[in-house]
């Protein structure tokens, strides 16, 4: 491409989900309704975990760290997708691709990590469990969130500040509802070699390092669950990382297969539907996941909701005789 075509562009046009006028109105109610499910059930895990003390141990900690990542994750592409239909225009700046690529993947990594660790405490807890207090002390479980939020801030600058390298043609449309990194990195006209060996080198280094730890941890936890003697007490060890399995799979299944989509159809449509199950789907899913068969998130839900009612009933009886 010669010099003179490239240009600083100013803005970009994302075309979302579909360009049919009378679509939008069904696309707006369906990702509202799930962008408050998600926002809503996610808060909710989370005051169950901050609000009962039985609850404040490592793995209901990284579990209310998930929670807040999810609302993030989500809140990074929908509120500007919702905006857009509303306001009917698909304009999107310059600065705000950028920044919405930065949080996207600093928040996706961060999902990613935050499962691996959550992995890790499950496989302490069975495999290991009378070191499991000593080992998996609140100190450690500070330090582990730490070093996830660390390594995503440092993986998600480098891959922006790589987008910042590229200048770009006067063809700005994203066939995407968000500024997704390929999908940028495909609009450049000037080289982008670089920028392909980095997504890849990445993308293997942060997708397949922690999957490769989860399995790991599942490989030894299966093992150790095998060597139970009863089928009780098999059950019960299986049942406390049901429900991390269960997101795992969720996870790591929609982004396998928005990516296994992609190469078979080469349709960019195709590949921004299968992408909102991992942008908004697994997010809405994972505290139902976490709290349909948990007792305990359950029965502290309940007392955080009885407690609110009693104190809301004792508020307006003071009012009501003052």
């Amino acid at each position: 491409m010669e010099p003179g075509n490239l240009t600083r562009v100013s803005e970009f046009l994302l075309l979302g989900l579909s360009e049919e006028p009378e679509l939008q109105p069904l696309i707006f109610g369906l990702f509202l309704s799930m962008y408050l499910i998600t926002v809503l059930g996610n808060l909710l895990i989370i005051l169950a975990v901050s609000s009962d003390s039985h609850l404040h141990t490592p793995m209901y900690f990284f579990l209310s760290n998930l929670s807040l990542v999810d609302i993030c994750f989500t809140s990074t592409t929908v509120p500007k997708m919702l905006w857009n239909i509303q306001t009917q225009s698909k304009l999107i700046t310059y600065e705000g691709c950028i920044t919405q690529i930065y949080f996207f993947i600093l928040f996706a990594v961060l999902d990613d990590f935050l499962l691996t660790v959550m992995a890790y405490d499950r496989f302490m807890a069975i495999c290991h469990p009378l070191h499991y207090t000593v080992i998996m002390n609140p100190r450690l479980c500070g330090l582990l969130v730490l070093v996830c939020w660390i390594i995503s801030t440092l993986n998600s600058l480098l891959e922006s500040l790589m987008v910042l390298q590229l200048s770009f043609c006067r063809v700005l449309e994203i066939p995407h509802f968000f500024c997704e990194l390929n999908q940028m990195t495909q609009l450049a006209c000037s080289n982008n070699f670089l920028n392909n060996i980095v997504i890849y080198f990445t993308t293997v280094l942060v997708g397949g390092g922690p999957f490769a730890g989860i399995i790991y941890s599942y490989s030894k936890i299966a093992f150790s669950i095998h060597a139970i003697p009863s089928a009780q007490g098999k059950f019960k060890a299986f049942s406390t990382c049901a429900s991390h399995l269960s997101v795992v799979s969720l996870f790591y299944g929609t982004s396998l297969g928005v990516y296994l989509s992609s190469a078979a159809t080469h349709g960019s449509y195709s590949s921004t539907t299968a992408s909102v199950m991992y942008t908004v789907v697994t997010p809405m899913l994972n505290p139902f996941i976490y709290s349909l068969r948990n007792k305990d998130i359950k029965g502290a839900l309940k007392r955080f909701f009885v407690i609110a009612a009693i104190k809301k009933t004792l508020v307006l009886s003071l009012k009501k005789y003052t």
